[in-house]
């Protein structure tokens, strides 16, 4: 058991029999009356956001959960497969749980998936990922005025926007939080 004196951003709390993360908290001390924690909580399972106030020193349910760092295999539809490089063991997780991070794994990719009870319950993508330019327009020549993009999709799937610079085969460094182009690796 932890009390709501040792929340922190990420930790996982059993509420209602639902496994709720927490997104925000902020520690009020009012200058009259008892000191209270105010969250938001997202719902792991739904991804629901919900604000609770908790009553200072409240106690509440901590979840243990265990981190693996797993390699992205192949498809297997509507599931992946992934393998724990220690072990070689190997698990498929369905389309449901991995949401969008699938716009941004290509084979071969690792990622940290977290388990609750042997379930894998949170899936984190890199920060940043590395894909090829399979499909753009060409950028027309003297167009520079800045700030000025173009729809160019990935290897992955994925659609972003990027300069007019950027060409069919360039690989690119792309931001997994904000969906979009950092940098251009290499030609």
């Amino acid at each position: 058991m932890a009390t709501s004196n040792d929340f922190r951003n990420g930790m996982i709390i059993k509420i209602d029999e639902k496994l709720m993360s927490i997104v925000e908290f902020l520690h009020v001390k009012p200058g009259k009356g008892n000191a209270f924690v105010r969250t938001k909580l997202k719902n792991i399972l739904t991804g629901q956001v919900v604000e609770k106030t908790f009553r200072g020193g409240e106690k509440v349910a901590e979840v243990v959960v265990e981190a693996r760092m797993m390699e992205y295999l192949y498809p297997d539809l509507p599931n992946y497969c992934f393998m724990d490089g220690d072990t070689y063991e190997q698990i498929l997780i369905s389309e449901t749980l991995l949401g969008n991070t699938m716009k941004f794994l290509k084979q071969n990719t690792r990622v940290k998936i977290l388990f609750y009870k042997e379930n894998p319950i949170i899936i984190e993508s890199p920060t940043f990922v590395d894909l090829e330019v399979t499909e753009t327009e060409p950028g027309v020549k003297g167009d520079t005025v800045s700030n000025v993009t173009k729809p160019a999709t990935l290897e992955t799937g994925l659609e972003i926007n990027v300069p007019l610079f950027i060409e069919k085969g360039d690989t690119l460094k792309v931001d997994t939080r904000k969906c979009e182009y950092v940098e251009r690796i290499r030609k």
